[in-house]
């Protein structure tokens, strides 16, 4: 008998166990399910972070207010970022540019720069600039009227105030107006900070950078850089179509896109019907515009503007 009762309480003990462990198998198979069915890898898996991957800086967004004591602050060029590693022209993804031999060879040997290539202010002028950055076959003719604008030195020691000045006395070595040290200047006020911001807008510009004095050299986003414009710009990575509905049938609707900080969002304006007809594919880079932020962190009114440079 007390065998019997045994058998039973060993059995009971079994089921209990076999009820337990069957549970948990099916409770992290619908954790599972439930993780794919919710929660969409593709919108959530950031890509690497910009900039990390070359050991560039990238700027954040200045709010309109921003106080820019402590900080240098230069005009923000609308041109093509290119890194000099000291023996090739780079994109800040580490792409090579094929520049003119004649031009690489103006630029100083075993000095990493960073800076912009760039043609000018005006109307199409970014254009122009990303044009000649996609040839395979660089003709030196076309490459007479480039400026390259420089405006750190990758991985360089101490205070960033001191590598401006290390800079500037690499450009004077050099001595070749194609290779110019973009001005930094020490701004104490709101108020002047904004008058120099409308006047370089009213000359054709995009805006100002402001970088603390006192930054050591880091890569990746950081908050040490930030742009101020009128119109806040950025880029994010297109990571799905939404369907357009009425007049827009059949037409893309809007980008699902995801921006340096991981932000998912969707752009539905600033398209023209043959890019609706068109649109950018999954994976490609966009620079959208926006006015700042809401409480919750999205761009506010973004909108497209183009096609970002690099893949």
């Amino acid at each position: 008998m007390a065998d019997d009762t045994g058998d039973r309480a060993a059995l009971r003990r079994g089921r209990r166990l076999g009820l337990r462990s069957g549970l948990a198998l099916l409770g992290g198979w619908f954790g599972v399910v439930w993780k794919a069915l919710a929660v969409p890898p593709s919108l959530t898996d950031p890509e690497p972070r910009p900039g990390e991957r070359f050991g560039v800086t990238l700027a954040r967004m200045a709010p309109p207010d921003i106080d820019p004591a402590g900080h240098l602050v230069s005009e923000k060029y609308d041109g093509v970022r290119a890194v000099w590693d000291g023996r090739a022209l780079r994109t800040r993804h580490g792409q090579i540019i094929q520049a003119p031999a004649a031009f690489l060879a103006r630029l100083p040997a075993q000095e990493p720069l960073d800076g912009e290539l760039w043609l000018g202010r005006g109307h199409g002028r970014f254009d122009a600039v990303s044009a000649l950055v996609r040839r395979r076959r660089p003709v030196e003719a076309d490459w007479a009227q480039m400026v390259y604008l420089v405006f750190e030195l990758p991985r360089g020691g101490g205070r960033f105030d001191q590598r401006v000045a290390r800079l500037a006395e690499i450009v004077a070595q050099q001595d070749w107006p194609q290779l110019v040290a973009v001005e930094q200047r020490r701004i104490e006020s709101r108020e002047a900070l904004r008058a120099w911001l409308d006047e370089v807008v009213a000359a054709g510009g995009e805006g100002l950078m402001l970088h603390r004095a006192d930054a050591p050299f880091v890569a990746g986003r950081t908050d040490w850089l930030l742009k101020l414009k009128p119109v806040q710009e950025d880029e994010a990575v297109v990571i799905g179509h939404t369907p357009g509905e009425g007049r827009l049938s059949g037409l893309m609707g809007a980008l699902q896109v995801r921006n340096a900080d991981g932000t998912v969002f969707l752009i539905g304006t600033g398209f023209s019907d043959a890019q609706r007809a068109a649109p950018p594919p999954v994976g490609s880079r966009i620079v959208y515009s926006c006015r700042g932020q809401t409480r919750h962190g999205l761009p506010r009114f973004p909108s497209f503007l183009r096609i970002g440079v690099e893949p």
